[in-house]
Protein backbone atom coordinates (compact mmCIF):
# COMPACT_ATOMS: atom_id res chain seq x y z
CA UNK A 1 0.00 0.00 0.00
CA UNK A 2 1.01 3.61 -0.55
CA UNK A 3 0.82 5.21 2.90
CA UNK A 4 1.08 8.86 3.92
CA UNK A 5 1.88 9.87 7.48
CA UNK A 6 0.75 13.45 8.00
CA UNK A 7 2.03 16.36 10.08
CA UNK A 8 5.14 14.84 11.65
CA UNK A 9 6.37 18.31 12.61
CA UNK A 10 9.49 17.07 14.40
CA UNK A 11 10.48 14.37 11.88
CA UNK A 12 10.55 11.73 14.61
CA UNK A 13 8.17 9.02 13.41
CA UNK A 14 10.86 7.32 11.32
CA UNK A 15 12.97 6.92 14.46
CA UNK A 16 10.29 5.05 16.39
CA UNK A 17 10.80 1.36 16.95
CA UNK A 18 7.31 0.60 15.64
CA UNK A 19 8.04 2.21 12.25
CA UNK A 20 9.47 -1.15 11.21
CA UNK A 21 5.87 -2.45 11.05
CA UNK A 22 5.45 -0.60 7.74
CA UNK A 23 8.66 -1.96 6.18
CA UNK A 24 6.79 -3.85 3.44
CA UNK A 25 4.85 -0.77 2.31
CA UNK A 26 5.66 2.45 0.45
CA UNK A 27 5.59 5.22 3.06
CA UNK A 28 5.80 8.99 2.67
CA UNK A 29 6.12 11.14 5.80
CA UNK A 30 5.01 14.78 5.58
CA UNK A 31 6.58 17.24 8.02
CA UNK A 32 4.63 20.36 7.12
CA UNK A 33 0.90 20.99 6.83
CA UNK A 34 -0.75 21.79 3.52
CA UNK A 35 -3.16 24.71 3.65
CA UNK A 36 -6.61 24.33 2.15
CA UNK A 37 -8.58 21.49 0.64
CA UNK A 38 -7.09 22.03 -2.81
CA UNK A 39 -3.48 21.64 -1.71
CA UNK A 40 -4.31 18.67 0.50
CA UNK A 41 -6.20 16.95 -2.31
CA UNK A 42 -3.20 17.26 -4.64
CA UNK A 43 -0.82 16.03 -1.94
CA UNK A 44 -2.88 13.06 -0.80
CA UNK A 45 -4.52 11.87 -4.03
CA UNK A 46 -1.96 9.08 -4.76
CA UNK A 47 -2.24 7.35 -1.38
CA UNK A 48 -4.19 4.25 -0.35
CA UNK A 49 -3.92 4.93 3.38
CA UNK A 50 -3.44 7.93 5.64
CA UNK A 51 -2.02 7.82 9.16
CA UNK A 52 -3.17 10.84 11.14
CA UNK A 53 -1.37 12.31 14.12
CA UNK A 54 -4.34 13.13 16.29
CA UNK A 55 -6.40 16.02 14.84
CA UNK A 56 -3.59 17.95 13.14
CA UNK A 57 -5.30 17.53 9.73
CA UNK A 58 -9.05 17.69 9.21
CA UNK A 59 -10.64 15.43 6.59
CA UNK A 60 -13.95 17.08 5.62
CA UNK A 61 -16.32 15.86 2.92
CA UNK A 62 -14.90 18.21 0.30
CA UNK A 63 -11.46 16.64 0.73
CA UNK A 64 -12.53 12.99 0.97
CA UNK A 65 -14.48 13.33 -2.28
CA UNK A 66 -11.22 14.27 -4.02
CA UNK A 67 -9.19 11.26 -2.84
CA UNK A 68 -10.15 8.48 -5.29
CA UNK A 69 -7.48 6.01 -4.13
CA UNK A 70 -8.06 6.30 -0.41
CA UNK A 71 -9.10 3.05 1.26
CA UNK A 72 -8.06 3.53 4.88
CA UNK A 73 -7.67 6.28 7.47
CA UNK A 74 -5.68 5.05 10.47
CA UNK A 75 -6.08 7.37 13.43
CA UNK A 76 -3.54 7.65 16.25
CA UNK A 77 -5.60 7.84 19.42
CA UNK A 78 -9.31 8.46 19.15
CA UNK A 79 -11.31 10.12 16.40
CA UNK A 80 -12.59 13.45 17.71
CA UNK A 81 -14.79 14.98 15.04
CA UNK A 82 -12.07 15.93 12.52
CA UNK A 83 -13.03 13.20 10.03
CA UNK A 84 -16.32 13.26 8.10
CA UNK A 85 -17.31 9.72 8.99
CA UNK A 86 -20.54 9.80 6.98
CA UNK A 87 -18.63 10.61 3.80
CA UNK A 88 -16.04 7.96 4.64
CA UNK A 89 -18.79 5.34 4.89
CA UNK A 90 -20.37 6.59 1.67
CA UNK A 91 -17.04 6.31 -0.16
CA UNK A 92 -16.14 2.93 1.34
CA UNK A 93 -13.16 4.32 3.24
CA UNK A 94 -12.36 2.33 6.37
CA UNK A 95 -11.52 4.31 9.52
CA UNK A 96 -9.59 2.72 12.36
CA UNK A 97 -8.67 4.24 15.69
CA UNK A 98 -6.21 3.41 18.40
CA UNK A 99 -5.78 3.80 22.11
CA UNK A 100 -4.52 6.54 24.35
CA UNK A 101 -2.78 6.90 27.68
CA UNK A 102 -3.56 9.74 30.11
CA UNK A 103 -0.10 9.89 31.67
CA UNK A 104 1.67 12.28 29.31
CA UNK A 105 -1.09 14.94 29.12
CA UNK A 106 -1.64 14.75 32.87
CA UNK A 107 2.06 15.21 33.56
CA UNK A 108 2.25 18.13 31.13
CA UNK A 109 -0.74 19.73 32.86
CA UNK A 110 1.07 19.50 36.17
CA UNK A 111 4.27 20.86 34.64
CA UNK A 112 2.37 23.90 33.37
CA UNK A 113 0.73 24.44 36.76
CA UNK A 114 4.03 24.32 38.64
CA UNK A 115 5.89 26.47 36.11
CA UNK A 116 3.10 29.06 36.01
CA UNK A 117 2.64 29.30 39.75
CA UNK A 118 6.37 29.86 40.31
CA UNK A 119 6.75 32.09 37.20
CA UNK A 120 9.61 29.86 36.02
CA UNK A 121 9.53 30.77 32.34
CA UNK A 122 9.47 34.49 33.15
CA UNK A 123 12.42 34.18 35.54
CA UNK A 124 14.54 32.02 33.23
CA UNK A 125 13.96 34.12 30.11
CA UNK A 126 14.89 37.33 31.92
CA UNK A 127 17.90 35.67 33.56
CA UNK A 128 19.25 35.12 30.04
CA UNK A 129 19.01 38.89 29.61
CA UNK A 130 21.05 39.48 32.77
CA UNK A 131 18.13 40.24 35.08
CA UNK A 132 18.52 38.42 38.40
CA UNK A 133 15.40 37.32 40.32
CA UNK A 134 13.20 39.29 37.99
CA UNK A 135 9.99 37.81 36.60
CA UNK A 136 8.40 40.87 35.02
CA UNK A 137 9.82 44.02 33.55
CA UNK A 138 6.42 45.73 33.63
CA UNK A 139 4.43 44.72 36.71
CA UNK A 140 5.91 44.44 40.20
CA UNK A 141 2.88 42.55 41.48
CA UNK A 142 3.72 39.63 39.17
CA UNK A 143 7.24 39.14 40.52
CA UNK A 144 6.62 36.58 43.24
CA UNK A 145 5.44 33.07 42.53
CA UNK A 146 3.32 31.01 44.91
CA UNK A 147 3.39 27.50 46.35
CA UNK A 148 0.63 25.01 45.61
CA UNK A 149 0.23 23.58 49.12
CA UNK A 150 -3.05 24.56 50.82
CA UNK A 151 -4.39 26.18 47.66
CA UNK A 152 -7.56 25.14 45.89
CA UNK A 153 -7.27 23.08 42.69
CA UNK A 154 -10.35 22.88 40.50
CA UNK A 155 -10.78 19.96 38.09
CA UNK A 156 -13.55 20.28 35.48
CA UNK A 157 -13.93 16.85 33.93
CA UNK A 158 -13.12 13.88 36.13
CA UNK A 159 -12.07 11.38 33.46
CA UNK A 160 -8.78 9.52 33.21
CA UNK A 161 -6.66 12.66 32.87
CA UNK A 162 -8.65 14.66 35.41
CA UNK A 163 -8.29 11.89 37.99
CA UNK A 164 -4.50 11.82 37.56
CA UNK A 165 -4.22 15.60 37.90
CA UNK A 166 -6.42 15.50 41.00
CA UNK A 167 -4.06 12.92 42.48
CA UNK A 168 -1.06 15.13 41.80
CA UNK A 169 -2.85 17.99 43.53
CA UNK A 170 -3.56 15.86 46.56
CA UNK A 171 0.09 14.76 46.71
CA UNK A 172 1.15 18.43 46.73
CA UNK A 173 -1.20 19.24 49.60
CA UNK A 174 -3.82 21.06 47.56
CA UNK A 175 -7.54 21.12 48.31
CA UNK A 176 -9.04 19.45 45.25
CA UNK A 177 -12.58 20.33 44.15
CA UNK A 178 -14.30 18.78 41.13
CA UNK A 179 -16.99 20.05 38.76
CA UNK A 180 -18.57 18.17 35.88
CA UNK A 181 -21.30 15.69 35.10
CA UNK A 182 -23.30 13.94 37.78
CA UNK A 183 -21.32 10.76 37.20
CA UNK A 184 -18.05 12.68 37.58
CA UNK A 185 -19.16 14.29 40.82
CA UNK A 186 -20.31 10.95 42.25
CA UNK A 187 -16.97 9.34 41.42
CA UNK A 188 -15.02 12.29 42.85
CA UNK A 189 -16.92 12.01 46.13
CA UNK A 190 -16.17 8.28 46.27
CA UNK A 191 -12.49 9.10 45.77
CA UNK A 192 -12.51 11.51 48.70
CA UNK A 193 -12.55 14.84 46.86
CA UNK A 194 -14.82 17.83 47.33
CA UNK A 195 -17.37 18.78 44.69
CA UNK A 196 -18.37 22.35 43.97
CA UNK A 197 -21.84 23.50 44.98
CA UNK A 198 -22.25 25.38 41.68
CA UNK A 199 -20.30 26.38 38.60
CA UNK A 200 -20.16 29.95 39.87
CA UNK A 201 -18.64 28.83 43.17
CA UNK A 202 -16.22 26.57 41.28
CA UNK A 203 -14.81 29.43 39.21
CA UNK A 204 -14.84 31.94 42.05
CA UNK A 205 -13.11 29.79 44.66
CA UNK A 206 -10.31 28.00 42.81
CA UNK A 207 -6.71 29.22 42.82
CA UNK A 208 -5.95 26.90 39.91
CA UNK A 209 -8.67 25.70 37.53
CA UNK A 210 -7.87 22.99 34.97
CA UNK A 211 -10.09 21.79 32.11
CA UNK A 212 -10.28 18.07 31.28
CA UNK A 213 -13.36 17.75 29.09
CA UNK A 214 -13.95 16.07 25.75
CA UNK A 215 -14.92 18.40 22.92
CA UNK A 216 -18.37 17.76 21.47
CA UNK A 217 -21.49 19.73 20.62
CA UNK A 218 -22.47 19.95 24.29
CA UNK A 219 -19.08 21.21 25.53
CA UNK A 220 -18.09 23.55 22.70
CA UNK A 221 -17.84 27.04 24.20
CA UNK A 222 -18.91 25.74 27.62
CA UNK A 223 -16.50 28.12 29.41
CA UNK A 224 -17.88 31.61 28.92
CA UNK A 225 -16.58 35.11 29.53
CA UNK A 226 -18.97 35.33 32.49
CA UNK A 227 -17.44 32.16 33.99
CA UNK A 228 -13.91 33.48 33.70
CA UNK A 229 -14.94 36.83 35.19
CA UNK A 230 -15.76 34.97 38.43
CA UNK A 231 -12.12 33.97 38.90
CA UNK A 232 -9.78 35.76 41.28
CA UNK A 233 -7.17 38.24 39.99
CA UNK A 234 -4.34 35.93 41.06
CA UNK A 235 -5.96 32.69 39.85
CA UNK A 236 -4.54 30.45 37.11
CA UNK A 237 -6.67 29.04 34.27
CA UNK A 238 -5.24 25.90 32.63
CA UNK A 239 -6.36 24.29 29.39
CA UNK A 240 -4.59 21.23 28.00
CA UNK A 241 -7.77 19.68 26.56
CA UNK A 242 -9.25 21.65 23.63
CA UNK A 243 -9.25 25.38 22.92
CA UNK A 244 -12.81 25.21 21.59
CA UNK A 245 -14.09 24.43 25.08
CA UNK A 246 -13.73 28.17 25.73
CA UNK A 247 -16.04 30.69 24.10
CA UNK A 248 -14.13 32.40 21.24
CA UNK A 249 -12.28 35.47 22.46
CA UNK A 250 -13.41 34.98 26.05
CA UNK A 251 -10.00 34.18 27.52
CA UNK A 252 -8.30 37.17 25.91
CA UNK A 253 -11.08 39.45 27.19
CA UNK A 254 -10.91 37.93 30.65
CA UNK A 255 -7.13 38.37 30.88
CA UNK A 256 -7.50 41.98 29.73
CA UNK A 257 -9.98 42.51 32.55
CA UNK A 258 -7.61 40.89 35.08
CA UNK A 259 -9.76 37.87 35.96
CA UNK A 260 -8.10 35.41 35.92
CA UNK A 261 -4.65 36.84 36.33
CA UNK A 262 -2.82 33.99 34.61
CA UNK A 263 -3.32 31.26 32.02
CA UNK A 264 -1.39 28.15 30.96
CA UNK A 265 -2.35 26.72 27.58
CA UNK A 266 -1.32 23.78 25.41
CA UNK A 267 -4.18 23.97 22.88
CA UNK A 268 -5.33 26.63 20.43
CA UNK A 269 -8.15 27.06 17.93
CA UNK A 270 -5.70 27.29 15.02
CA UNK A 271 -2.60 25.12 15.07
CA UNK A 272 0.27 25.58 14.42
CA UNK A 273 -0.13 28.88 16.24
CA UNK A 274 0.82 31.99 14.23
CA UNK A 275 3.63 34.06 15.71
CA UNK A 276 1.44 37.15 15.96
CA UNK A 277 -1.23 35.42 18.07
CA UNK A 278 -2.18 37.77 20.95
CA UNK A 279 -1.82 35.11 23.64
CA UNK A 280 1.90 34.82 22.86
CA UNK A 281 2.47 38.47 23.70
CA UNK A 282 1.46 38.28 27.36
CA UNK A 283 3.77 37.83 30.35
CA UNK A 284 0.94 36.21 32.28
CA UNK A 285 0.35 33.42 29.73
CA UNK A 286 2.48 30.27 29.53
CA UNK A 287 1.91 28.67 26.13
CA UNK A 288 3.24 25.34 24.87
CA UNK A 289 2.80 23.96 21.30
CA UNK A 290 0.27 21.16 21.99
CA UNK A 291 2.77 18.86 23.69
CA UNK A 292 0.26 16.91 25.80
CA UNK A 293 0.76 13.61 23.98
CA UNK A 294 4.05 14.51 22.27
CA UNK A 295 6.64 12.34 24.02
CA UNK A 296 8.39 9.13 23.14
CA UNK A 297 6.41 6.56 25.14
CA UNK A 298 3.09 7.98 23.92
CA UNK A 299 4.26 8.05 20.32
CA UNK A 300 5.42 4.43 20.47
CA UNK A 301 2.04 3.42 21.91
CA UNK A 302 -0.11 5.46 19.51
CA UNK A 303 1.81 4.66 16.35
CA UNK A 304 2.34 0.97 17.07
CA UNK A 305 -1.45 0.50 17.15
CA UNK A 306 -2.05 2.78 14.16
CA UNK A 307 0.61 1.01 12.07
CA UNK A 308 -0.63 -2.44 13.09
CA UNK A 309 -4.12 -1.39 12.00
CA UNK A 310 -2.67 -0.54 8.57
CA UNK A 311 -0.83 -3.86 8.33
CA UNK A 312 -3.89 -5.85 9.34
CA UNK A 313 -6.08 -3.98 6.86
CA UNK A 314 -3.59 -4.68 4.05
CA UNK A 315 -3.77 -8.39 4.95
CA UNK A 316 -7.57 -8.35 4.76
CA UNK A 317 -7.99 -8.70 8.53
CA UNK A 318 -8.95 -5.17 9.67
CA UNK A 319 -8.77 -4.33 13.36
CA UNK A 320 -10.15 -1.49 15.48
CA UNK A 321 -12.61 -0.35 12.82
CA UNK A 322 -14.59 2.65 13.99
Amino acid sequence: MKIAILDDYQDVVRQLGCFELLSEHEVKVFHNSAVGVGQLAIRLAPFDALVLIRERTRLPRALLLRLPNLKLISQTGKVAGHIDLETARERGIAVTEGIGDPTAPAELTWTLIMASMRRLVNYTSLLQQGLWQTASVHAAQNQLGRVLSNRRLGIWGYGRIGRLVAGYGRAFGMHVVVWGSEASLDQALQDGYQVASSKQDFFASCDVLSLHLRLNDATRGIVTRADLAQMQPDALFVNTSRAELVEPGALEQALDAGRPGFAALDVFESEPLPLQHPLLRRENVLATPHLGYVEKDSYELYFSVAFQNVVNFAKGMPTNLL
